[in-house]
């Protein structure tokens, strides 16, 4: 009698009673259930976690593309030029222009120039302007740029001309009164050909304009100015004085800043104090530079997607815990606990999540390959960022779905019941 009732009590070792459990096959399989019973639901509360790992993997793939991008255009520009400012020095009592006549020929001398010259801004005095007349309401008084440049600056800065030619060592040689202008310029003057040689006037002096620059490699202001040759400037408004010469030296790849070294022993032997170098900027931080401003814009915006994906998310999983109140009721009068129904609802945010990230991953690296070939460059992806992108999505979804899980599991299974 007492052995038959010792067997009965539940959690003797003849009858232990088993605890109700939830496998993981089970899991994945309600997770997956939940997600396809409403598919347009589940596809429009993804959509923000597309977005999001779509932007994510977008921007850092075409930052790291465009920053490859940049060593080129870096190389072939500002990698290959190198500027010279006439500081004066502390002696005041030297010369106003520190450049000397040759210093073109000398700064060309070193190995490793391509091309180098003198420019400076012309100071004109306040009834001076530049005109397409020399009297008459009609002839375009305009407070323009004038720029004297020696025939190396105007080679270094790499013009590409859309009528004429650019002044050359003859017209500086001879002081000839001859200007070249940039686009902008020529069109304020009602300028668009140069085969009549137009004339233009810089206060009572007249130039005849000789070519029209559409483009150049360097010193895009210059475009916005009229350029006349530098012997000619000095002869009519003397060495500048104020605003201090300026040289532009363009180089061959690797040799800017060796030429940075040697160009105010070259310039001047007697005084290289004169001058200050200036070399072309570390294209690594440049590049950084760059990419870390993209990254940080761009990795904003996809951190605001995620952030909407994880709202929606939390959003559809909170009213399907509402809407599925009796389902949760006849779980836990199964047996289910409340720690099953919390891993169901959290597995069915976390599947969304997951599905986004995939997604979107699929999207991103399809936008970095398709801008990449439109723009002829090559594509760079990182193998980590595309394996990480996707748990993204899954933490995303995991942690969207914490509230309406706890809130499921905390209604009582009588209260459900009744709904």
């Amino acid at each position: 009698m007492t052995g038959r009732r010792r067997a009965r009590r539940p959690g003797h070792h003849g009858t232990q009673a088993r605890r109700p459990g939830l496998a993981v096959r089970d899991l994945l399989a309600e997770a997956l259930a939940g997600v396809l019973q409403r598919p347009a639901r589940s596809a429009l509360t993804a959509l923000g976690t597309v977005l999001g790992v779509g932007a994510f993997i977008a921007v850092l793939g075409l930052t790291s593309t465009a920053a490859s991008q940049i060593d080129g255009r870096f190389s072939r520009l500002t990698a290959t030029e190198v500027t010279v400012q006439d500081t004066g020095g502390s002696d005041s009592t030297h010369v106003p222009l520190s450049f000397t006549p040759d210093a073109d020929q000398r700064i060309e001398a070193l190995n490793g120039v391509t091309a180098g010259g003198v420019f400076w801004k012309v100071r004109l005095r306040i009834d001076q302007s530049v005109r397409t007349s020399l009297v008459g309401a009609d002839g375009g008084d305009m407070r323009l740029q004038v720029m004297a440049a020696s025939p190396g600056a105007l080679r270094a800065a790499g013009p590409h001309m859309a009528q004429g030619k650019p002044f050359d060592a003859f017209h500086d040689r001879e002081r000839q009164q001859v200007a070249v202008l940039g686009a902008a310029t020529a069109n304020r003057l009602g300028i668009t050909d140069v085969q009549s040689q137009p004339a233009i006037f810089i206060g009572t002096t007249p130039f005849t304009v000789i070519g029209i620059v559409k483009d150049v490699d360097r010193k895009p202001d210059l475009l916005m100015s009229v350029l006349i040759p530098r012997s000619t400037a000095e002869r009519i408004w003397g060495p500048p004085s104020d605003d201090r010469a300026t040289m532009l030296i363009s180089t061959r790849l690797g040799a800017a800043t060796q030429i940075a070294d040697e160009a105010a022993l070259a310039l001047r032997p007697d005084h290289p104090e004169y001058f200050k170098a200036v070399p072309p900027p570390d294209p690594k931080t440049l590049r950084s530079g760059v990419g870390g401003d993209l990254s940080s814009l761009f990795l904003l915006l996809a951190a605001v997607c995620l952030v909407i994906g994880a709202v929606g998310i939390a959003n559809t999983t909170l009213v399907a815990v509402m809407e599925r109140t009796g389902e949760i009721g006849l779980r836990r009068a199964l047996g289910a606990r409340g720690r099953h129904i919390t891993w169901q609802f959290l597995s069915e945010s976390t599947a969304l999540g997951l599905i986004g990230g995939l997604i979107g991953t699929s999207i991103g690296t399809a936008v970095v390959v398709s801008v990449s070939a439109a723009r002829q460059w090559t594509p760079v992806l990182d193998p980590i960022m595309l394996a990480a992108a996707p748990v993204l999505g899954l933490a995303t979804g995991l942690l969207a779905g914490i509230y309406p899980a706890w809130r499921a599991s905390r209604i009582p299974p009588a209260e459900a019941l009744r709904r």
